[in-house]
């Protein structure tokens, strides 16, 4: 698809009144669209909750809600990948990818093999993932990343109506806290990279660990962490 294209599919899907329908409604219309118009075998929209840990919305179709799932489950992927790095990240093949074994085990003989996910932002503020698949292996260019990257602010954009008009229900206040403690995770996440020499990932499995472990918010794990308090032992 080359950048006029994309620009007329965009503006289409962005008239369309997704903020009277529900939250689930509106994103899987923004699923359902992102199929057709990337020709991806399958496209998803995982957001924040309230231990800012992405989980599954909303899906184009069965695999792409095991492979969301899966993902956080195991903590591993492109799309987990890309909610902690804010960036997008691709792999060619999940179900051969050494840097995710578990992701790879987990999603086995569900026909996912390239995935590819992005950032989505709310004010400013990176509260989930979009995320395509497609059932054969496939080296995504730079161009299908910028791409998606650029459909990713159509979820933006519907998210942002949606709690303006208080369709959000429950996920507002979930998303709320997302954008309240994103920086502190953040940083927290920076911390334990700097003082324990692992990767963003492991780092904020570290804080999601000891939170989920201990009953708690995982902002609140992270400013103790940057008031110099140790994370208990595992």
């Amino acid at each position: 698809m080359d950048a006029d294209q994309l620009s007329t599919s965009l503006r289409g899907l962005a008239g369309r009144d997704l903020a009277s329908a529900g939250i689930h409604e509106a994103l899987q219309q923004v699923s359902d669209a992102c199929v057709a118009i990337f020709g991806v075998t399958g496209s998803g929209v995982m957001l924040a909750d309230d231990q800012n840990v992405t989980r599954y919305v909303a899906s184009s179709d069965g695999p792409g809600r095991i492979l969301e799932t899966a993902e956080s489950e195991t903590t591993q992927g492109p799309c987990t990948q890309a909610f902690v790095d804010v960036t997008a990240v691709a792999s060619r093949d999940v179900a051969t990818d050494p840097r995710w074994p578990d992701l790879a085990a987990a999603v086995a003989g569900h026909g996912i093999h390239a995935v590819l996910g992005v950032p989505v932002r709310l004010g400013g503020v990176v509260v989930g993932t979009l995320d395509v698949y497609r059932d054969e292996v496939h080296e995504w260019t730079a161009e299908e990343r910028q791409s998606l990257v650029q459909y990713a602010e159509v979820t933006s954009r519907t998210l942002a109506a949606l709690l303006q008009a208080h369709r959000a229900g429950e996920l507002a206040a979930q998303l709320q806290y997302a954008l309240d403690h994103r920086i502190v995770v953040e940083r927290g996440v920076g911390y334990l990279m700097a003082s324990r020499g692992v990767d963003a990932v492991s780092a904020f499995n570290l804080l999601r660990t000891s939170a989920r472990r201990d009953r708690r918010k995982i902002g609140d794990v992270a400013t103790e962490v940057l008031l110099g308090r140790p994370l208990p032992a595992s």
